[in-house]
């Protein structure tokens, strides 16, 4: 599947500038989707590059299953046929791999030759509930990870089925997805929401800082309660300037993280 074409690569990398918590701030004020699940992960990811910063990316979809050796065997021309098919999507691309061993692990899709290959066809990292392993050499080739877990080998890994939908961390993810990742998890970005984004997520960032940021870092000389007072007038104006700008009274409510 091709991505859906809507952002420029510009677009992307101001994206990329922003951590996913505040990406997903923005993204629940202007979707109509469900906030509390669907689009993100529901079950812990680590990320093993957190020095690296958020990635972003349209999905590459893959299921994999190190431990059954008829993969490899049935299939010998899995790994050309899977390469030719992920060279030829545009990028940039974020693998999301499906262990189907989970929750044993067995081996590893991703190390040092895997990390190089996917780089150098245009894949910015992976999200994978698997393993991953050389983790210095992957960082060494720029190639980022989110993962649940590392193992030592790997076994018998070979693309069993690629381009087909995939469940990682309780979350379903298409191919073509738009997903932005980084240490705190990943968010899948619906077509229906990207345009508006960017826009989204700056502006709740300067309503934070200029409410209950602002408010909460000059706590000096002032009693608990007039402090305390202080904050709810700054919630207040928190909810009203995003109230006005987009309009909707139900969403980030939560105005105290």
């Amino acid at each position: 599947m091709m991505n859906s074409g809507i952002l420029s690569h510009s677009d992307l990398l101001k994206l990329k500038r922003w951590n996913t918590p505040t990406i997903y701030n923005g993204w629940e004020c202007i979707t109509k989707h469900d906030r509390t699940k669907g689009f993100f992960n529901l079950e812990q990811t680590h990320d093993y590059m957190p020095e690296m910063g958020p990635m972003v990316g349209y999905a590459v979809t893959l299921k994999i299953k190190p431990s059954d050796s008829s993969i490899p065997k049935n299939n010998p021309d899995a790994w050309t046929a899977y390469r030719e098919y992920m060279a030829n999507l545009e990028g940039p691309k974020i693998v999301i791999v499906e262990d189907r061993d989970k929750p044993a692990i067995i081996g590893s899709f991703w190390g040092e030759v895997n990390s190089n290959i996917h780089r150098s066809l245009g894949c910015v990292g992976t999200i994978t509930d698997g393993a991953i392993r050389d983790i210095d050499e992957m960082v060494n080739a720029g190639f980022k990870a989110l993962a649940k877990g590392t193992c030592v080998g790997h076994a018998y890994v070979c693309p069993e089925t690629w381009g087909e939908e995939v469940e990682v961390f309780g979350c379903k993810v298409s191919p073509g997805d738009l997903i932005h990742a980084d240490k705190h998890g990943f968010l899948i970005i619906p077509p229906e929401d990207q345009e508006n984004l960017l826009e989204a997520a700056v502006f709740m960032d300067s309503n934070e800082c200029n409410t209950m940021i602002d408010v909460a870092r000059r706590p000096q000389g002032q009693s608990i309660e007039e402090f305390l007072k202080k904050l709810d007038e700054a919630g207040a104006r928190f909810r009203k300037a995003t109230k006005d700008r987009f309009n909707q009274s139900n969403h980030h409510e939560h105005d105290n993280t």
